[in-house]
């Protein structure tokens, strides 16, 4: 959380578990423990933009709440972050990296000049369109 807090951009690369009942206590999942969506919503992110989730389901709705955002995504969104790049679906551990580096390539590319390591979360939306349009060529 203490990073979290100091960054403008996060990536975990875990687990994600959605509670359905009580989807506050949804969580990621790390080698050292858990994080829940509580804890998260709890802080203040004042350089919040970018939260690219690299876990599986994390924009996953719910199938008796079709008209509702409940997820570790919309969570991220409550929490402060501008931008939130999530999963619907399980994506394969081959394919996760790929996806990932292409997205950060084509934000690092386009930063503007002067930026040092910042990048533009603002791109976050086309990004991720270049990615997942070099997957499909690489998938065939």
């Amino acid at each position: 959380l203490e990073h979290m807090e100091e960054y403008s951009s996060i990536h975990p690369a875990c687990h994600g578990i959605q509670e359905t009942p009580n989807p506050l206590q949804s969580r990621f999942l790390f080698h050292k423990g858990g994080l829940g969506l509580n804890s998260i919503m709890q802080k203040n992110f004042p350089n919040a933009d970018l939260a690219y989730l690299s876990a599986c389901q994390t924009s996953a709705g719910q199938e008796n709440l079709p008209d509702e955002a409940v997820h570790l995504a919309a969570g991220m969104l409550a929490a402060g972050y501008r931008h939130v790049v999530s999963t619907m679906w399980e994506i394969g551990d081959k394919s996760a990296p790929q996806v990932a580096s292409d997205f950060y390539q084509y934000l690092w590319s386009r930063r503007p000049e002067g930026s040092g390591s910042h990048f533009d979360g603002t791109l976050s939306a086309y990004a991720l369109h270049h990615a997942t349009q070099q997957l499909r060529h690489r998938l065939g």
